[in-house]
């Protein structure tokens, strides 16, 4: 009888590709008509869907009369709602608000550097002096003279409280005292630029100008970074205007390192960039090893979206019709012997995530989704699941 059956089968593949040689697959090839190309696929289409229903009912005749016929072995995977995150890819470089070159804002020899690079430095210490040129002595010269100047005040002042001398006398030496303090406070303002002072808490990087070295206003010093203030700048399509936001959770890798990190985002920036319709977000980087330095390149992994409640599965299990409609096998009891059989579900999927997409409608929490075995199994085929 399996004999038969395979000989009805062999006929009617014949007669499908057997018939007027002018309507020949090869003939409608060679002949280069389009139109005539698409309705032979139709037709070809067609005939396999037929032949598939054909041995469909001939493998269920198989193995309901034939017990030692061999079902196809599966392994399964069991549908269950899960949290599913997808991430938004951007390449960024690491900066820090805190890397400032030291200028000299006074011209001079520099005659002092205490610090050396990799030294650890604090916020206000004084990291190098430049010769002042006498302006200490000046100092000295212009304080003995507002002394003077504010004894010669004090003095008229009293005398002008008791109705004694001029007024112009007193208003000159008013003048003279106001005029010297000024002065002396305008000197100690000059030779305070003379002292090079940390602006923040960091280490040396860097020694631009060596020790007795003339400088001029504006040469650089030193290089002084600060580590612990480090984040990340990308650029973020606007389509991503409504999904990314100040909190958002991010997963910072650095290839370089060999490392990873999740963070968040500290600051999404209001300004659109015309140029390339982006807006910048901000990420702050945690730098417990130390070894994160500014421009080291990264991948920032954003999460534009989440779903708390959908099954996931792999994408290799997963095909699509010639309508576009995209399916996958399921294992399910039926038949008298509740025999496990294949079933073809059709799928709406949702966003992919790596190796993973998302489910949307076709499978329900506990179904046994066809995992190995997905791309040979058939519809209604009966299959073993290897446990």
């Amino acid at each position: 009888m399996k004999k038969t059956i395979l000989l009805t089968v062999f006929s009617i593949v014949l007669l499908s590709c057997g018939g007027d040689k002018k309507n020949s697959t090869e003939a409608i090839i060679e002949s280069g008509n389009l139109e005539q190309l698409r309705l032979k696929r139709s037709e070809i289409v067609k005939s396999a869907d037929e032949l598939s229903k054909e041995l469909k009912k001939i493998d269920d005749a198989i193995g309901l009369i034939d017990e030692n016929h061999k079902e196809t072995l599966i392994t399964t995977l069991t549908a269950k709602d899960t949290v599913f995150k997808h991430y938004l890819e951007l390449q960024a470089e690491v900066q820090t608000k805190e890397n400032l070159i030291v200028n000299a804002q006074l011209g001079g020899i520099l005659e002092q550097l205490s610090v050396k690079e990799g030294q650890r430095v604090s916020k206000g210490q004084t990291l190098g002096r430049i010769d002042d040129g006498g302006l200490t002595q000046q100092l000295s010269q212009l304080e003995i003279q507002a002394t003077l100047a504010k004894t010669t005040f004090e003095r008229q002042k009293n005398l002008w409280d008791q109705k004694i001398g001029s007024e112009i006398q007193f208003l000159q030496a008013k003048s003279t005292y106001e005029a010297q303090t000024k002065a002396v406070q305008q000197l100690r303002k000059q030779i305070a630029k003379t002292i090079i002072q940390a602006p923040f808490s960091g280490v040396i990087d860097e020694i631009i100008s060596e020790k007795g070295s003339v400088v001029a206003p504006g040469t650089p010093i030193l290089r002084i970074i600060n580590l612990g203030n480090m984040y990340l700048e990308a650029d973020v399509p606007e389509k991503h205007l409504n999904t990314i936001k100040r909190g958002t959770e991010v997963i910072v890798n650095f290839p370089m390192l060999n490392e990873t990190i999740k963070t968040n985002i500290s600051l999404v920036n209001n300004n659109i960039n015309p140029a390339n319709r982006s807006f910048k977000v901000q990420v702050q980087v945690p730098n417990k090893s130390g070894l994160i330095k500014p421009n080291l390149s990264s991948k920032l992994n954003i999460n534009d979206y989440s779903n708390k409640n959908v099954v996931i599965v792999p994408l290799s299990i997963i095909s699509e019709n010639a309508e576009g409609e995209q399916y996958l096998y399921i294992a399910e009891k039926s038949g008298d012997k509740n025999q496990t059989r294949a079933k073809k579900v059709i799928i709406q999927t949702g966003k992919s995530q790596g190796d993973y997409i998302e489910i949307l409608e076709g499978i329900s929490d506990g179904d046994l989704i066809i995992k190995e075995g997905a791309r040979s199994v058939k519809d209604g085929q009966i299959v073993s699941i290897i446990k």
